[in-house]
This record gives C-alpha cells, sequence and structure tokens, in this order.
C-alpha cells in the first residue's frame, strides 16, 4: 500500500509540474505525436527540432502556452489557448527556419512578439551605415536584432528573463553601447480578466502574457536629440486572413492640434478599400496580400489595439502604457528627415508582393514603440506590453470590444 501510495504521488507530482520544457509525461510521446498543422504542437515540434533550448510557459489549469526562442533574441514564437492541440497564433517561416541558410538583409523567422530598436531610417538609423543611400540594397538589420541570441538569465514555469549587450553605430556616426533585459510573463486567468476589465466564461479560451522590455544605456555619453536617440520598437507577426480586420482606435480633435488621424504613406497610400475611419476607429484589412502599412502619432494613439478573425472566431488585443505628454518618437522613414522625432507610437503592417512578385510571409503585424530614450549614462527606459489571444463564442467576445473599444463584434466583422 505505501508502495502504491508513492507511485500514485510520484505520478501526480511528475504530472503537475510546469517548467521550461514540455511536462515529463509529454517529453516521452512528443517524438511519436502528429499534429496539426496550424496547432501548437506543430510548431514547438518544429521548433524544437531546430532550437534545443526553447522555452515553454504554461499554465496547467487552463492549458494556456507560450514558445519563445533565446537564439531569436527571446522572441515569443507562437502561444495557444489550449495547449499542444490548440490553434497555434504566430506566423511562423518555416522555409527559412528549415534551410539553415541566413538570409542577406533580414531573417524574417516570424514570431508573434519580438524585440527590435527604433529608428529604421532617417539621419540617426541603426539600420543603415553612415554615408549611405538610404534604399534596400544598403538596408540590414542589426545582428543583435536579428541573428545573435538573447541570455537567458532566469525562468520558471509562467516566466523568463533574457539579457543582451547591444553596440551600434548610427547613420550619424553615434556609437550606442546598451543593454537590452527582457521579460515574458503568461498572465493567470484572473489577472487577464482584471486587465480586460471583465470575467471571462467557459466559451472563452485565452493565453494572455507581457514582456517587460527595458534598454539601459552603458555608455559614457548621454542620448540627445542632436546625436540621435534609440527607440523600443515591439512588433508581432500573425498569421493573415481575408477573414482577418485590424482595429486602432484613436483620440479625435482637429488636426492642427493632434496632427493626422492616420499615417498611411509608408509604402504609398493605402487604397480606400483596404483603409476605412469611422467612428474613432482606424479598420484596415490584414490579409496578407497588399503590402502596406499604417501608424498613429502619439498625441492620438490609445493604449489599445487589436484584430478580429470571423472565421476562427478570435480576438486579439495589444495593450500599451504609453507614457502621457511624450511626443518624441523616432521618425522611421527611410530619408533625411525635417524632425527625426515625429514617428508613430503604434503601427500595423500587412504584408504583401513587393515589385518582383516575391514576398516575405505572408503576415500581418501588430506593433508598438517607446517613446525616443533620452538617457543619460546608467540611465533606462521600459516599455511594456500585454498581448491577449481570446477566441470562443462572439458573444462574449462582443462585449470585450464594447467595453475596450466601445463597438461591437459586428462593427469590425463589418466594416469592409
Amino acid at each position: 500500500m505505501i508502495h502504491q501510495k508513492f507511485i500514485a504521488i510520484l505520478v501526480t507530482s511528475l504530472f503537475l509540474t510546469v517548467g521550461c520544457n514540455l511536462p515529463s509525461n509529454k517529453k516521452t510521446d512528443m517524438a511519436d505525436t502528429n499534429f496539426i498543422k496550424g496547432t501548437l504542437g506543430y510548431d514547438y515540434k518544429f521548433l524544437k527540432s531546430h532550437h534545443n533550448n526553447l522555452v515553454l510557459l504554461q499554465d496547467t489549469i487552463t492549458k494556456a502556452m507560450v514558445v519563445i526562442c533565446p537564439n531569436y533574441q527571446g522572441r515569443v514564437m507562437t502561444s495557444s489557448a489550449n495547449g499542444l492541440e490548440g490553434h497555434s497564433n504566430g506566423w511562423i517561416n518555416y522555409k527559412l527556419i528549415e534551410s539553415k541558410i541566413p538570409t542577406e538583409h533580414i531573417n524574417a523567422y516570424g514570431g508573434e512578439e519580438r524585440f527590435w530598436l527604433g529608428p529604421e531610417g532617417g539621419q540617426f538609423s541603426i539600420y543603415f551605415t553612415p554615408g549611405v543611400k538610404q534604399e534596400f540594397k544598403n538596408w540590414y538589420v542589426p545582428a543583435i536584432l536579428d541573428t545573435l541570441p538573447f541570455e537567458l538569465t532566469n525562468s520558471s514555469n509562467i516566466e523568463a528573463t533574457f539579457k543582451a549587450k547591444v553596440e551600434l553605430i548610427n547613420f550619424s556616426n553615434t556609437r550606442f553601447d546598451a543593454e537590452i533585459e527582457r521579460t515574458i510573463k503568461l498572465l493567470s486567468l484572473n489577472e487577464t480578466a482584471k486587465m480586460l476589465g471583465i470575467e471571462l466564461t467557459d466559451g472563452i479560451k485565452s493565453v494572455a502574457y507581457q514582456s517587460q522590455n527595458i534598454l539601459v544605456n552603458k555608455g559614457q555619453k548621454e542620448w540627445t536629440p542632436e546625436s540621435g536617440m534609440l527607440s523600443i520598437w515591439m512588433l508581432s507577426m500573425l498569421n493573415p486572413s481575408p477573414n482577418v480586420v485590424i482595429f486602432i482606435p484613436f483620440k479625435e480633435g482637429s488636426e492642427k492640434e493632434l496632427g493626422p488621424i492616420v499615417n498611411d504613406d509608408y509604402f504609398g497610400k493605402v487604397p480606400a478599400d483596404r483603409l476605412n475611419i469611422k467612428n474613432g476607429i482606424i479598420y484596415f484589412q490584414a490579409d496578407g496580400k497588399y503590402r502596406s502599412k499604417i501608424g498613429i502619432n502619439p498625441r492620438r494613439a490609445n493604449n489599445w489595439s487589436g484584430s478580429y478573425d470571423t472565421g476562427r472566431k478570435a480576438l486579439t488585443l495589444l495593450y500599451c502604457e504609453l507614457p502621457e505628454g511624450n511626443t518624441k518618437y523616432v521618425n522611421s522613414k527611410w530619408e533625411i528627415q525635417k524632425d527625426p522625432f515625429s514617428g508613430d507610437a503604434i503601427n500595423a503592417y500587412n504584408d504583401g508582393p513587393v515589385e518582383d512578385g516575391s514576398q516575405m510571409g505572408p503576415f500581418y503585424e501588430l506593433e508598438s514603440s517607446s517613446p525616443a530614450a533620452q538617457l543619460k549614462s546608467g540611465e533606462k527606459l521600459t516599455h511594456k506590453q500585454t498581448i491577449f489571444h481570446l477566441e470562443g463564442d462572439e458573444a462574449q467576445l462582443s462585449k470585450i470590444t464594447q467595453l475596450i473599444f466601445g463597438i461591437e463584434l459586428n462593427e469590425i466583422k463589418t466594416a469592409f
């Protein structure tokens, strides 16, 4: 009896153990399990075959899971609201990862939350070397944001912290010595409900995680508007569909005081049938078929943005803490700028073919940025954001959009 009781306790303990890898009972059968493409199990198994140091955050009660890759800058590759069999939320570039051949300008491995730094273009760009013409052939993503790993410094069943040292020179020949610290935390159901301001019923499955991203000036000189300043830039690569609509609220008011409602000329003006503005909401198509990007300046931006996939009845929300009154955001346009700190706080991108017919994705992105980091030696800037994926009963999802955005789900579904 004592022996049997001990075995029962041991088995229960192994089942409940949650770590940075799969639970013990999953490790043994992972190789023999054929997961359907589109599930988290399929993507986890694929990524694990190429990176043996993946970090898996998970909640054994709700089955929420988050997969992080240290080799890709502590990037959240994907997540699921329903365990290994649940839908995989992040877009993953299987072909590029499988090839093991780095590309010249950018390695778009995918991932639903990655850490970047701005600005991308302009006289303070860190993606162009000093003096070159700012065009694609001269554009390179810095290795620390592209191919180099972040060091995993701490982890638990629900949280992981990464660090990296940064050495960069901008277009104006200013050197930046910095340190990045990035912590990703899987939120509990209660924490998710509290942030959304609504109780989640059994009809909704959810996964939510928060990242705290810290940038520290480790050099001897202050970062200033005259020599250039960095910013934290978070980008989420997600799976597109003709059924997906991005929706972003904006602060209403005169253009004289708040500036244009939306910046829609990053890659040429967005056609009217892909961008719709009404009742304080910007609607933007995310079908992965037309390369276009929009931005909301900090005077207009709110803390929330989102997308809805009608086909899957899946709501994605992004919440970031935008500091009140700070309007200095880096400008990433590929040109020498009159005002290099008149950039956007919130962006959205829809991938599509370029001039030669090739395409990086398809995917779409929700993006948030910190203000420009005017930091003295030793000072730090923190940028937090939270991503929520909720799927299930549309009546419940509509209550969430009504509470946060003041719109019913049907208004999003019929925006185009």
